[in-house]
């Protein structure tokens, strides 16, 4: 069985966002998922610096890096990105408690199931936006989507091949970070 359906005790990363997504009209999901791609960042720097994923310091960097350019090719489709996000921010004061508590006081390896569940669920969703967009946006949204496929295999290789993650401490990945 694959890590990202392995532990059932999980939360359930979809269930999570839904409710949030529908806050945010569907024009502007995107955005939303823009400032989610850099909080996740901000983890995958955390992990990083955590000493029981010295080994995968690069690849969770190249994670980071990922996320970031997911982020900036998403935000440059929208001419005023920065005063949407603001205004999203602005509409839902909760994000980042959300974020924080969908990893918070879990072991690392069920925070780094958790994540792999997310970029899966970041592949399927820039690719629904890639089917309404146009031409340009079908490039960005299907890109953004390989690069979520990427990290998630990153994070897979760690859980497949982490035996010193197993049952290991409650990390804090920097998640007290804001957007």
């Amino acid at each position: 069985m694959a890590p990202r359906d392995a532990d059932a005790s999980l939360p359930d990363v979809a269930q999570v966002l839904a409710p949030i997504l529908a806050r945010v009209p569907r024009a502007q999901q995107p955005l939303l998922l823009a400032l989610a791609e850099r909080l996740a960042a901000v983890r995958y720097r955390g992990w990083a610096a955590q000493p029981e994923l010295r080994a995968q310091r690069a690849d969770l960097l190249a994670c980071a890096e990922r996320e970031e350019r997911i982020a900036e090719s998403v935000e440059s489709l929208f001419p005023d990105a920065a005063a949407a996000q603001a205004e999203i921010r602005e509409r839902n004061p909760d994000l980042e408690q959300i974020n924080r508590d969908l990893f918070a006081a879990r072991p690392l390896r069920d925070q780094l199931a958790i994540q792999a569940r997310g970029e899966h669920l970041g592949a399927t969703t820039w690719r629904s936006f890639a089917r309404e967009g146009d031409e340009r946006r079908r490039e960005r949204f299907e890109a953004c989507a390989c690069l979520e496929e990427e990290s998630a295999a990153v994070l897979e290789g760690i859980l497949r091949g982490g035996t010193a993650l197993a049952a290991g401490p409650t990390a804090k990945p920097g998640l007290d970070s804001s957007i």
